[in-house]
């Protein structure tokens, strides 16, 4: 109301409307000067409403100059279309919302200061991002670490898939098997034989229909790899060959012919990675790591564990072939210690030999069988203690004995052993053995009835069995002395039988028939049973029938058998196919 009461004019309402208003806003006219600016427009903008109204927007804020500022009220002024803007506007530090429209007086402006909302706004997008990154980071790692588990996984299932054989080709199969799929698609592992000789041993495809196709490239790779390819490359230089992305020139550069090329084009290769197989010093061999193009390049990880895995595998296959060579060594020592037994005339003799301890091919076991001067033929087996070499080689230096001593002194069995013993005990050989010696003697009467004597003495060790013609197996039983390697100067005796032709005479050790938890005269009952059972067998059979019947769930002790066949003296020999020089050697099954 005026002082005297009347109403104000329109016009000052709306003007003191407008100066009380809290929202900020200025008018600009035509030449973009402030026309007019209330006073909360002019605190937002840190002035006064004198220092602004007159003045041209642009030269009291030139910062605001081709901004989205600009652009709003020059685009509201052309199209007199209502507009608005939010921007930061960095002289004053602050957000503003803008909201223009055109008037007759002019450019209307009204704006807000929204810092404080977009700030807000900022932290909270800020805080949900760190979320969204965290989850991202912690997925990420989650993957990793499972990744990471996976290939831990893998390459300790190849150095248990390949240590648990000795047989280098059957390690290298099982290898190409355990990386794929983890590692490509497709593997091909070649190993370097001792002669230089290259061979593809190890296939594996995740594809079972590509594995057809696999084979027809790896009969054909190694003859057709040009020396620039991945593993003669790997194999000369000794170092990783990767191929990210192998393209048609990389294939006619590596591969010599067109077969070879129409055989690798099914299998679609895009990515090749090839590692040596290195282990102290020496190179075995390469494997070669294929992806197709679904799958691509090899990851880094990928790379990383194969390399570890090439020299797992190295190693696994260098202690293969050492085992081998072990295995080798213990098969030339037993063809000296076991030599072949003598086969006189109208006498046939078998022997067979089983270790107990697996991977060592020999123990402390032992049987032999030579002719005397005066052509008796002397059966000897023993047993000295312990299943290994160290047992094996105490066996030789007791076996020379006995074989020594009994060609030399042409004595009774008793008289044989009792010089081994003093001779084991005064030499120190360090054995101590049960043996049992037989003489098995013929002289004209005996030729003419067609019978042969036997003569024996046991030290210690288990007695020998005769199967008689009709059947009858009989117990050679005789006073047992003790066993060798104790110096017993005490009385040893000799027992003595009648050999019928067509008789067979059994010797063996204690590990033929002796089982933990089983009554021993069982397993002599049960070893009698088989060998009345099988009397009419060929000789060489009929030892094989009582191993595999005796030992069907693995030698628990060193078995060694000697048996002997006295065919009749007015006949022809019959045919055999020969003694086994080396017997079949088994280990312990697992």
């Amino acid at each position: 109301m005026t002082p005297d009461g009347a109403a104000p004019p329109p016009g000052d309402l709306l003007v003191q409307a407008v100066e009380g208003m809290d929202r900020p806003l200025f008018v600009l006219d035509g030449d973009w000067r402030f026309s007019y600016v209330n006073p909360a427009g002019a605190a937002v903008l840190e002035r006064t409403v004198a220092d602004l109204v007159g003045h041209a927007i642009w030269q009291e804020f030139p910062d605001a100059v081709g901004g989205p500022f600009e652009e709003l009220y020059r685009r509201v002024r052309a199209t007199g279309v209502a507009g608005s803007t939010e921007a930061f506007f960095a002289p004053l530090d602050r957000w503003f919302r803008a909201d223009a429209f055109l008037t007759p007086a002019g450019l209307v402006v009204t704006y807000d200061d929204v810092t404080m909302r977009r700030r807000t706004e900022e932290e909270r997008a800020a805080a949900v991002a760190a979320r969204e990154r965290a989850a991202a980071e912690a997925a990420a790692s989650a993957v990793l670490a499972a990744t990471s588990a996976r290939y831990l996984a893998l390459l300790g299932d190849i150095s248990q898939a390949m240590t648990s054989t000795t047989d280098v080709d059957e390690a290298v199969a099982r290898f190409a098997s355990t990386v794929v799929p983890v590692l490509a698609d497709w593997c091909l592992v070649s190993v370097v034989d001792p002669d230089g000789t290259r061979r593809d041993v190890g296939r594996a495809h995740s594809d079972p229909a590509m594995v057809g196709a696999m084979h027809r490239y790896a009969d054909l790779r190694v003859r057709t790899n040009r020396p620039n390819a991945p593993v003669p490359t790997a194999l000369s230089q000794g170092r990783p060959v990767v191929i990210p992305h192998l393209t048609p020139e990389d294939v006619v550069a590596m591969t010599a012919d067109e077969e070879s090329r129409a055989a690798l084009a099914p299998l679609r290769p895009s990515a090749v990675a090839t590692f040596p197989l290195l282990a102290r010093g020496e190179l075995f061999g390469a494997f070669t790591l294929v992806n197709g193009p679904e799958r691509g390049p090899h990851t880094e990880a990928e790379l990383r564990t194969a390399d570890i895995a090439s020299r797992r595998a190295a190693l696994a296959l260098d202690n293969a072939r050492l085992a081998t060579a072990a295995q080798q060594v213990a098969e030339r020592m037993q063809h000296s210690l076991l030599s072949p037994p003598v086969q006189p005339d109208h006498l046939e003799l078998a022997v067979r030999y089983r270790p107990a301890t697996r991977g060592v091919s020999i123990g402390g076991d032992w049987y032999d069988a030579f002719l005397q001067p005066d052509g008796d033929t002397v059966l000897v087996i023993g047993d000295v203690m312990g299943h290994d070499i160290e047992a094996a080689a105490a066996m030789g230096q007791v076996k020379t004995l006995v074989r020594a001593i009994a060609f030399d002194r042409l004595e009774e069995p008793a008289g044989v052993l009792r010089r081994v013993d003093h001779a084991i005990v005064g030499l120190d050989v360090p054995a101590m053995a049960t043996a049992l010696v037989c003489r098995v003697e013929q002289d004209a009467a005996e030729r003419d009835a067609g019978v042969r004597r036997l003569r024996w003495s046991s030290a210690g060790h288990p007695d020998p069995m005769l199967l008689l013609p009709d059947g009858t197996v009989q117990d050679l039983s005789a006073p047992v002395g003790p066993p060798l390697g104790i110096g017993w100067r005490g009385p040893r005796a000799d027992g003595e039988a009648v050999v019928p032709e067509g008789a067979t005479l059994l010797l063996f050790t204690d590990g033929l028939f002796e089982r933990r938890g089983v009554p021993l005269d069982e397993g002599r009952d049960r070893l009698r049973a088989l060998l009345a059972d099988g009397g009419d067998r060929p000789l060489a059979e009929l030892c094989d029938h009582l191993l595999a019947e005796m030992l069907a769930d693995g030698a628990e002790d060193d078995v060694a058998v000697l048996a002997v066949r006295a065919h009749p003296m007015r006949e022809e020999r019959p045919a055999e196919a020969g003694p086994e020089v080396l017997p079949p050697v088994v280990g312990r099954p697992a």
